[in-house]
């Protein structure tokens, strides 16, 4: 096994599903302040669950995106 590259290719998933995620709940709060479901002012409980089925990985995150 080469850590340098296992590293690396663990870097660029979680940069990539980092940046993903914050474009799909920035639209998705956008939207929902659009639509007069959100005022901007709210905070609300999110959950990622990480799964990598071949290493029975399954781990879920919990947290809060706060509008302001």
């Amino acid at each position: 096994m080469n850590d340098e590259a296992l590293n690396m290719s663990i870097r660029k998933f979680l940069k990539t599903v980092g940046v993903n995620s914050q474009l799909a709940i920035e639209k998705a709060v956008r939207k929902a302040i659009a639509e007069g479901k959100l005022k901007g002012d709210e905070s609300f409980p999110a959950a990622m669950t990480l799964t990598v089925g071949r290493l029975a990985i399954d781990v879920k995150f919990d947290g809060e995106i706060r509008l302001e």
